[in-house]
């Protein structure tokens, strides 16, 4: 039987739904007309380096209030789309229920956002997962879509050169400084992984930016291991207000 035949088997017995709702669409990992709505996509205005949005211009190169106060060891962030309704619920399918088809579309969308921190970025590394947490989930959300945005970017794909070392607890119901005390020391690049970021500028790839705490170590770790800068590119981001750390399903 042929690839094509194949393929039109597979969608007779498994066809394709909604990424957010479940409804029945044309082409695996789309977006139903009911849930499209509902998506709100980042887009300029938006603070260059935090990059939340803003509600009217500033100015070029006008920066947030959070930016200003609390500079982060990344260079720049930006995400696809905010963590509400159908993000939300795209976000838990690929994390929690092994929807990895999600994660070829989630990347695309990722792409349009980070556009400028793709053309400056020369490898592109997700945020790792600890070894136990892996085996148990048997693959990595964020290297997932980190591997599309690599080969569509054409940029090396680094998934080992940054190991979590440390078994940290779920960042979920966490407050903002649990969440940065949790993954404090977490993760080291080993000596290999020094040789392939060494004065590179590194694209790091999440599925969610909540409190920025888990990429900011990520962050540092790449610095101390020989990282000249590092971008950060999630698919959705948790706006400033929306923290809730005893909301079950803050990531």
């Amino acid at each position: 039987m042929g690839v094509a035949a194949l393929e039109f088997s597979a969608r007779l017995l498994f066809p394709p739904v909604c990424a957010g709702c479940r409804r029945q669409v044309s082409e695996p990992g789309t977006v139903c007309g009911a849930c499209w709505p509902k998506l709100r996509f980042l887009e300029k205005p938006w603070c260059e380096v935090m990059g939340t949005p803003f509600s009217h211009e500033m100015g070029d190169g006008f920066l947030s209030a959070q930016a200003i106060a609390d500079p982060p060891p990344f260079a720049r962030a930006r995400a696809a789309v905010a963590y509400e309704g159908v993000a939300r619920q795209m976000v838990q399918n690929l994390k929690f229920s092994d929807r990895t088809e999600l994660a070829p579309w989630m990347a695309r969308w990722m792409l349009r956002s980070g556009r400028e921190l793709i053309a400056d970025a020369q490898v592109v590394v997700p945020v790792p997962l600890h070894r136990r947490r892996f085996l148990m989930r048997r693959f990595n959300q964020s290297a997932e879509l980190a591997r599309v945005i690599a080969r569509l970017s054409e940029l090396p794909f680094e998934p080992d050169v940054i190991a979590r070392v440390k078994v940290t607890r779920q960042q979920v119901g966490l407050a903002a400084r649990e969440r940065v005390d949790n993954v404090r020391g977490a993760f080291r690049v080993p000596e290999a992984g020094e040789m392939r970021i060494r004065g590179r500028r590194v694209l790091l790839v999440d599925d969610v930016y909540t409190t920025g705490a888990t990429v900011s170590a990520v962050t540092k770790a790449l610095k101390r291991g020989g990282a000249s800068a590092v971008d950060v590119l999630t698919f959705a981001r948790v706006l400033p207000g929306d923290f809730r750390p005893d909301e079950a399903e803050t990531i």
